[in-house]
């Protein structure tokens, strides 16, 4: 303890006779409950949470859930309390004379000034370590897939057989048999006997599953079932091969292990859990009586229906029947019905035909005028063609050419010949006159187009 708590709780003259002569202050009177919650708050700062493990002794669970007992080794006791919040998760199948492991903080019960311990969570010594496992078989088989809703199956409406893997000298076969009985007097069931617990049992219990896997048939159930008990009581179904075996199961698996608070791995690949054997019985099996019940409501429904479908039907016979009262009445109203529009028709027709001989006698004025027309404008069209074409003959080359005129290319056509002074002596020309060509040498050049017939004339005289 500190020297301030010291000083606190013991007074001066007992200090100096203990030998601690050091010159103490005035002392200092504490409350009952001040004190209590100083030596809480120091056992928080000096322990917080501890692990603790010893022996169970006077286990007991009070009406508000809380439970009690004292935890001991050879050489000394504490008492131990956990809450209910605590206690319904952690403390299934605790009882006296178990050795448990405990996560806990200290505490001093202040009414009665007792030192406790007030437990977080509790195990049996060595459960942590089956836990451990648990979880590893818990991830491998999620991952693969086994604890999906998408493959679980749906328990048949009424089964036909109903294999129950389990010890046939349990608590749990009878008050599944028990409650079958009275839902269903007609229920089969079929009970394979096998170890549920210690060494072997779950060997047993897949064994038992791949026997009956090979005789059943569309409508059967298979029941895994026991009571409860600990951990290390329900471990055979928490056997991995198990769990595949189950999955592979040709027909719906219920697992029913233990109570409700418990949970193995076959609960979790099974295609239904139920909490306890009897809840397995009350899914599986119907009511009788409900069923009974069900069909004579389905009966009285389908007979109401048959009825109201048999007055529907009459009344529409009915209806028929007097439309087909006197059907010389409504052969007369479709005759005379026909007639009008016979007699219409005809009237159009008529009208048709006359519009015809007026349309006809207006195509032929029409012909006529068209003809005329056309005459006159193809007349018109010729004179003005005949000028076109004698204005085109006056501006033809060719025309020019029958009057004496020629046309002169230089080489071999290239280039016509506008200008003398284009054209050099001793370069060839082509003369085109009206009719042929002619290929010749330009003997001279001059730029008077007079220059020859004057030299011409003077050689003459």
């Amino acid at each position: 303890m500190s020297e301030e708590l010291l000083r606190s709780l013991f007074p001066f003259s007992a200090l100096e006779s203990a030998g601690q002569g050091h010159n103490l202050p005035e002392r200092q009177v504490w409350q009952v409950s001040r004190l209590l919650s100083e030596i809480n708050y120091l056992l928080d700062g000096a322990f917080h949470y501890i692990w603790i493990e010893g022996e169970v002794s006077n286990f007991k669970r009070a009406s508000s859930g809380h439970i009690y007992f004292t935890l001991k080794d050879n050489y000394a006791q504490i008492r131990a309390v956990m809450f209910r919040s605590q206690a319904a998760s952690s403390s299934s199948g605790i009882q006296d004379g178990q050795h448990v492991t405990c996560l806990a903080r200290l505490n001093v019960y202040s009414g009665r000034g007792d030192l406790q311990l007030v437990l977080e969570s509790i195990e049996r010594k060595g459960e942590g370590a089956l836990m451990l496992a648990l979880e590893a078989v818990k991830a491998r088989l999620a991952k693969e897939g086994l604890f999906s809703e998408g493959r679980k199956r749906p328990l048949p409406l009424i089964p036909e057989r109903v294999f129950v893997i389990t010890s046939p000298t349990g608590a749990a076969i009878q008050d599944f048999i028990r409650t079958a009985r009275g839902r269903f007097k007609g229920a089969r069931i079929i009970i394979c006997p096998v170890k549920v617990q210690g060494e072997g049992a779950s060997e047993e219990i897949i064994a038992a599953l791949r026997m009956i896997s090979k005789v059943v048939g569309d409508g059967d159930v298979i029941v895994l079932t026991r009571g409860g008990g600990s951990i290390e009581d329900l471990w055979a179904f928490n056997s991995e091969d198990l769990a595949w075996e189950i999955s592979r199961a040709p027909v719906p698996v219920v697992s029913a292990v233990g109570h409700e608070i418990d949970f193995t791995i076959a609960d979790l690949v099974a295609d239904y859990r139920a909490a306890t054997p009897t809840a397995a019985a009350q899914a599986i099996f119907p009511s009788q009586n409900v069923l009974l019940r069900r069909l004579e409501g389905l009966r009285q429904d389908l007979l109401r229906a048959a009825l109201n479908r048999i007055r529907f039907e009459k009344k529409g016979v009915q209806m028929l029947a007097y439309r087909l009262k006197d059907p010389r009445h409504a052969l007369r109203e479709r005759q005379l019905r026909y007639d009008n529009l016979f007699g219409r028709l005809e009237g159009a027709l008529n009208g048709y035909k006359r519009r015809c001989r007026v349309l006809s006698v207006q195509m032929e004025a029409i012909s006529l005028r068209c003809v005329r027309a056309g005459g006159l404008y193809i007349e018109r069209k010729r004179t003005a063609l005949s000028g076109v074409v004698g204005r085109l003959e006056a501006a033809s080359p060719l025309s020019i050419l029958s009057r004496g005129y020629s046309i002169v290319y230089k080489g071999l056509g290239d280039e016509v010949v506008r200008d003398a002074e284009k054209v050099k002596a001793g370069e060839r020309l082509v003369i085109i006159p009206r009719n042929g060509a002619i290929l010749c040498e330009a003997l001279s050049v001059a730029k008077d187009r007079y220059v020859f017939k004057k030299t011409d004339q003077a050689n003459q005289v």
